[in-house]
């Protein structure tokens, strides 16, 4: 009988589920009370052996056919996002109906299932994960259930000897067995001893092993046949991997009508992982698994050679160890201009290239003359010969290699030849260099990976890691930016260009806040896209030539900012950047902060491709602030500013490097040197924070706010000042008044106050504010402060008077006024200003007066001051006492 249940919550996992699989899937269940465990289909045998010998009573268990799959609601998935692995429940992943949860450390790869909810962290055992959640939710565990959980633990991370095991796993570990887990039971089912069958099978998969060298890396294959389900084979191919030593092996056994393929790995240039995914199976870059129906063993070992030839790429190769693009110099520029490239690109020689062919703008090829190095250049200058060209004095014994140069090649040309750098040369084209210190780089971490066996997996790679996001993108996204987002990529592709949205737009996206700021890179002519877009579009532009930006207007005012993909540079600390073309990633490069460094592709055919270049991710998801390279606040001190509003803005932590590059930055007083408007617009984002006060104690950590002017320093009583405003502002923003007012001047008011007449012109000065703002921050300042201390002196006041005190001021002075002000009474009566007082306006008009048999004149402007002065007092209610009021007020007037 089919088990029928409104709301039904089914937990699984992956096809041939190991011990990691059945402990995440009791984890789980833990955390989804009232859920059914379901296997998709068989297991390995011991684990079948297991549950029926001993913990079987743990799981609300069902056999996938008593499920009545209509009735269910939710899915959770552990150990696995792929819908080719979960067997007859794949189809519920689908369903619109069935909300999908999943709890993976697998990475990314095509073929997964978008989950309403998606849990990922790259730890050895999936189990860990739960874990993790369960103690955080102090979830009670027995110790039958703690031993389960350790159990997966400890197959997933073969003991803790895996590359895969991270911290975390330990951790946890550790948890499990505080909480009782039998760590002797566990050994058992972990540390068993072979069998005699076993025995043979290994050493028929050592016989059958063939080598292929590819790249400059061994890969092992092997294969065995079998008439029945070869149980523990996993186990057998670890085995197999520490006794023959191998990099990288990938099993290959037909066991009854079925093929299956087991691959473990411990570099990172054999992704086993992605070598699996394209043969139908999937799992981590170091271990991974396929299950094929319909093919020969044969066939399976031919599919597989050819994906490992295609896949397994070298990281030692020219191509992949290579800077692109090769930074060049014309040999008629002079030593003196070749040293400023130098230190704008950071870099210690330059390729010389034939006269007239460095640029390259007529289209010809450069051509390649020599090379120059830092030390020449520097004796230039020494000697003072900085005008003379480099041609006379650069190396032009010079070699070269090609992209698919190994590292041994690489190796003897620039230690042989005595080279500092190595061009990339195809069909005379420069496609990038090597320097020594490029080399010196991986030989050491080629070092490192022998002495270590077992690398990190997780270590940084020099690509950008990437991922198809456009569920998650038209999940979050408003209708009309997601079509925007695809017009654009289609626009671009039609230019011949690559779009992009990068920066703020995607972090946000990723902190689930709500940012229509669309930020757009194009690889190509970034106005000349403008222009097109937005003529299809019926916007407007506007363009900065000398940027190559544009921003793109709306009909409704909506924007889209547009830049050329560009690599900035600073001539001098402090200065605004100098803008040159790039490619994307060097456009991310120049960007302030790593979580502000994700871009997603738009061009059609990858849309939604998720790029990151710079762990943007892991640090969006660690919550630190991090800068790219050690010089961003020498290039750019008001990127300080920006690190601590982002910091405050999202609760996120500055990290230790980059809070030590800070405080170098204060020492060494670049800030001095930045123009007041730049640092009065940082501040400005700052006090328009919806709560700036903690940003502002930061910076008065670091001692940003005296670099500013002395008077700015932050003490008990002017805290208390900025909260007190923080505290108005909240007030006023909930009378949902449709009034403008300048939220940072309110905060400025306050940092500012107690300061004279001279000393706020000297900050205004600073600040190089507009005089609209110096006359609100000094004149119509000091006159406030002069009239609230008249009301703290006299706070019984009637309304008219009050109303001729404080009529005259600007909201942001109220507010300011009201927040500045210790006494309740005080407070009270500018709250009933701003609140009634000033909307009170007399309900006769002058026609009421002339009809009175009153001329217009003087007279007119007398009675109805007179009019709402009393009606301010609360003398008049009503438009006939008005009325009444007026003819009184004449008569008296007319009379005197």
């Amino acid at each position: 009988m089919k088990k029928k249940k409104d709301g039904l919550t089914v937990i699984t996992t992956h096809i041939n589920a190991d011990f990691d699989a059945m402990a995440s899937m009791l984890a789980a269940q833990k955390l989804y009370p009232g859920s059914v465990v379901v296997f998709p289909r068989s297991q390995e045998k011991n684990l079948k052996n297991f549950f029926i010998d001993s913990m079987v009573y743990l799981f609300n268990m069902a056999d996938i056919k008593e499920i009545d799959l209509d009735a269910v609601k939710r899915l959770v998935l552990v150990d696995t996002k792929q819908a080719s692995r979960i067997g007859g429940l794949a189809d519920l992943a689908e369903k619109a109906s069935v909300e999908v949860h999943i709890y993976d450390h697998h990475p990314a790869s095509e073929g997964d299932v978008g989950g309403d909810k998606e849990i990922f962290e790259p730890t050895g055992a999936n189990v860990t994960i739960l874990t993790r959640i369960l103690r955080r939710r102090r979830i009670p565990i027995t110790a039958d259930e703690a031993t389960i959980l350790c159990l997966g633990i400890y197959e997933d991370t073969g003991s803790f000897t895996f590359p895969s095991t991270t911290e975390k796993d330990l951790q946890e570990a550790a948890f499990l067995v505080s909480k009782g887990a039998n760590v002797d039971t566990i050994a058992s089912l972990i540390s068993r001893e072979l069998s005699p069958e076993q025995v043979g099978i290994l050493n028929e998969m050592i016989q059958n092993i063939v080598r292929h060298p590819i790249g400059g890396i061994e890969v092992a294959v092997t294969s065995i046949s079998a008439e029945n389900y070869i149980p523990d084979f996993a186990f057998l191919v670890q085995k197999l991997m520490r006794m023959e030593d191998l990099n990288a092996l990938f099993a290959v056994a037909l066991m009854g009508n079925k093929i299956y393929v087991v691959a473990r790995s411990k570099v990172p240039e054999v992704d086993v992982g992605a070598v699996l995914g394209r043969l139908g199976g999937g799992g981590h870059p170091y271990a991974a698994s396929a299950a094929i129906k319909g093919e020969t063993r044969v066939q399976v070992e031919q599919e597989l050679t050819a994906v490992l030839y295609e896949q397994v790429k070298s990281r030692r190769r020219a191509a992949d160890l290579m800077s692109s693009p090769a930074i060049t110099v014309d040999a008629a520029v002079t030593c003196k201009d070749a040293g400023e490239l130098l230190n704008r690109y950071n870099i210690n020689a330059l390729l010389v290239t034939h006269p007239g062919s460095a640029t390259d703008k007529t289209g010809e090829k450069p051509v390649l003359v020599g090379y120059i190095s830092r030390q020449i250049i520097e004796k230039t200058l020494y000697h003072r010969l900085g005008h003379i060209p480099v041609q006379e004095y650069m190396n032009t014994e010079l070699a070269v290699v090609g992209p698919d140069a190994h590292l041994a090649e690489i190796q003897e040309k620039i230690i042989e030849n005595k080279q500092r750098i190595l061009p990339i040369v195809e069909q005379d084209r420069i496609l990038g260099v090597i320097t020594r210190t490029d080399l010196l780089n991986t030989l050491v971490q080629q070092s490192k990976r022998r002495d270590r066996f077992f690398p990190d997996p997780y270590s940084a790679h020099v690509s950008a890691r990437t991922r198809n996001i456009q569920k998650f993108m038209k999940e979050r996204l408003p209708k009309r930016v997601f079509a925007m987002l695809k017009g654009i990529g289609a626009t671009a592709e039609a230019l011949g260009y690559g779009a992009y949205v990068a920066g703020g737009f995607v972090r946000d996206l990723f902190l689930y806040r709500s940012n229509e700021d669309v930020d757009v890179v194009i690889e190509g002519d970034g106005i000349a896209f403008a222009r097109n877009y937005a003529w299809q579009a019926g916007a407007r532009i506007h363009a900065h030539e000398k940027f190559g930006t544009a921003v793109i207007i709306f009909p409704d005012g909506f924007k889209i900012d547009v830049a050329s993909a560009r690599l900035e540079y600073y001539q001098f600390p402090a200065a605004l950047p100098v803008v040159e073309m790039s490619s994307i990633k060097l456009d991310l490069f120049r960007r302030d902060f790593t979580v502000n460094t994700l871009a997603i592709q738009l061009n059609p055919k990858r849309f939604g491709v998720l790029i990151d270049f710079f762990s943007g991710q892991k640090d969006i998801k660690e919550r630190v602030i991090r800068v790219l390279h050690n010089l961003s606040f020498v290039e750019d001190p008001t990127r300080v500013f920006r690190a601590i509003r982002f910091e405050q803005r999202f609760g996120f932590s500055i990290g230790k490097v980059t809070a030590g590059l800070i405080e170098n930055a204060v020492r060494m007083r670049f800030f001095e040197r930045l123009s007041g408007r730049r640092v009065f617009s940082e501040l400005r984002q700052i006090l328009e924070e919806e709560n700036p006060v903690p940003a502002l104690v930061r910076l008065q950590e670091y001692n940003l706010l005296v670099v500013i002017h002395p008077v700015l320093a932050l003490d008990k009583e002017k805290t208390v000042l900025l909260n007190a405003v923080k505290k108005v502002l909240s007030w006023h923003d909930l009378l949902f008044l449709e009034e403008p007012y300048l939220r940072w001047a309110v905060y400025l008011l306050a940092l500012i106050r107690g300061s004279d007449k001279k000393t706020g012109e000297e900050i205004c000065e600073r600040l190089e504010m507009p005089p609209r703002y110096q006359s609100l921050l000094v004149q119509e300042r000091l006159a406030a402060d002069r009239s609230l201390q008249r009301l703290e002196r006299r706070p019984e006041i009637a309304g008219s008077a009050l109303y001729r005190q404080l009529n005259p001021f600007r909201i942001e002075l109220i507010l300011y006024m009201m927040a500045a002000t210790s006494q309740e009474g005080v407070k009270r009566l500018i709250s009933n200003y701003f609140t009634q007082l000033r909307y009170i306006r007399p309900s006769i008009r002058g026609k009421d007066l002339m009809d009175m048999g009153l001329s217009p004149g003087p007279l007119f402007k007398e009675v109805l001051q007179g009019v709402l002065e009393a009606k301010l007092n609360g003398r008049l209610k009503t438009r006939a006492e008005e009325l009444e009021f007026a003819r009184s007020y004449s008569r008296r007037s007319l009379k005197d």
